[in-house]
């Protein structure tokens, strides 16, 4: 029986080693980092040459709405977007994936998938899904294992045993799984040709993942499957009953299910892959210029070899460097030895501990109307840039120690302030006295600009009260 391939795409993690590109309410798998299209989105467009169902993302609940305008903007329909109110690693999370599958009358073959991982040989790629099928049709746990290409430390390893009985679909019973190795046993494994990467994909039937589930940790199976039975639907998104999925068990697929079954195979990928797990893998993978630079946005270089440099927002200038990393953003500029940047996530530490801002978002911020951008900030005032996408509209609040003067630069805006309905024009402008119940809408087809200043003695962005919630308030 030909089973269904249904994706599973986990979009959750919050990105520190990419930083400041990188944030926590921003993570590398919504960036465009190798091309035009997001990791998201490139993630689910490699795998339009396979027949799927329309895939399932598994991701943060304050990533829902990037996760759903990257997937509106890129013309990309799923099957459901299931939120986690919590992180509880990998095996819980393709646990509500599985359970939600065969609720829905099926029992296709699960391709998990990290929504953050390059794979440049596509090919490839979907020839090796095809060699997984066979297998996990029969009843197998397969992994992706990756052909590795140096003696890389920050990847966990997996040995293989015997090929399996079909040598024209080429797999191999695994014989281990093996923790992230020093460099001199990360060479022997490269010398020795029997260890793969472990890449963290996998594919297998949903119902023989919940049965060996269940039969090493059904303390997991247990908390998901009452989490999943308490879901609601929420527009796009299946939100899952929050206290029971706190109740659960953090475990990785690896160590809850992978290392204990007796039916893992792993299959053997040569794809380009790569997990762009730092600065440095992502110079690896670039196109690079004829002094093997690998530069991106407005950049000029003189005397300088193998540095990555990225700038989108301004002029960066570069010297008479060497195996450097300088990667600038609107609020944070990274300036790293190329063999160091591992390290970032010791800054990214840092900035947690100091409850910084840079820790968290961007400057820009973006929001399920449109966005805003901080262009400059004094003691008593804060001058913003404001964009709100055709008819959308935001929250109405009150603020108690601030008011706002907003001006209309394109588009128009329908502004509700007090018990009054004002529309906006270009060049006009609309002033909000403290304590006034207020929210803006884009009636328009195009997108709507304003520019607000804020003033008062407090200007934070807790000065709020909801008073009619509309999606997610200013």
């Amino acid at each position: 029986m030909k089973l269904k391939i249904l994706p599973v795409v986990m979009a959750g993690g919050s990105g520190s080693r990419l930083w400041p590109m990188s944030r926590t309410h921003y993570p590398k798998q919504f960036l465009s980092l190798t091309g035009k299209s997001t990791m998201l989105q490139e993630t689910l467009h490699r795998l339009e040459q396979v027949n799927h169902l329309p895939a399932y993302l598994i991701c943060n609940e304050e990533h829902r709405f990037l996760v759903a305008e990257q997937l509106r903007s890129a013309k990309i329909d799923t099957g459901a977007i299931i939120l986690e109110p919590v992180g509880r690693n990998t095996a819980p999370a393709i646990a509500l994936a599985a359970l939600k599958a065969v609720e829905e009358g099926e029992d296709p073959l699960l391709l998990v998938l990290a929504a953050d991982h390059l794979i440049q040989d596509t090919k490839s790629f979907i020839e090796s899904i095809e060699v997984a099928k066979h297998h996990a049709e029969s009843g197998k746990l397969v992994t992706f294992g990756i052909v590795p290409t140096l003696p890389e430390t920050g990847y966990g390893y997996i040995r293989r045993g015997s090929l399996t009985n079909n040598d024209e679909l080429k797999a191999y019973v695994v014989d281990s799984f093996v923790e992230k190795p020093d460099l001199a046993t990360a060479e022997s494994y490269l010398a020795c040709g029997n260890y793969y990467w472990n890449s963290g994909m996998f594919m297998f039937k949903a119902s023989r993942f919940i049965e060996e589930l269940n039969k090493f940790r059904p303390d997991i199976l247990k908390a998901t499957k009452k989490s999943l039975s308490g879901a609601a639907m929420d527009l796009d998104f299946i939100r899952i009953e929050k206290e029971a999925f706190v109740q659960c068990p953090d475990d990785s697929i690896d160590y809850a299910v992978m290392e204990l079954t007796e039916d893992a195979v792993v299959v053997p990928l040569d794809a380009g892959w790569s997990d762009v797990g730092a600065w440095s893998s992502l110079w690896e993978v670039s196109k690079k210029d004829n002094n093997n630079n690998v530069i991106a946005g407005d950049v000029l270089v003189d005397d300088s070899y193998s540095c990555y440099i990225n700038s989108p927002e301004r002029l960066v200038a570069a010297v008479g460097l060497n195996d450097i990393v300088i990667v600038d953003t609107k609020d944070a500029l990274l300036v790293a030895h190329r063999d160091k940047v591992q390290n970032v996530k010791n800054i990214v530490s840092e900035l947690k501990l100091q409850e910084r801002s840079e820790f968290l978002h961007h400057r820009e911020v973006y929001r399920p109307w449109g966005r805003h951008d901080c262009l400059v900030q004094g003691e008593r005032y804060i001058v913003k840039k404001v964009e709100v996408k055709p008819g959308k509209k935001t929250a109405k609040q009150i603020h108690f120690n601030r008011s706002e003067h907003w001006v209309v630069v394109s588009g128009t805006a329908k502004v509700y302030c007090g018990d009054q309905i004002h529309i906006v024009a270009e060049n006009e402008s609309m002033y909000i006295p403290v304590g006034t119940e207020h929210c803006f809408e884009n009636p328009g087809k195009i997108p709507l600009e304003i520019i607000e200043v804020r003033t008062g003695s407090y200007l934070e962005e807790d000065d709020i009260i909801r008073t009619e919630e509309n999606g997610e308030g200013y």
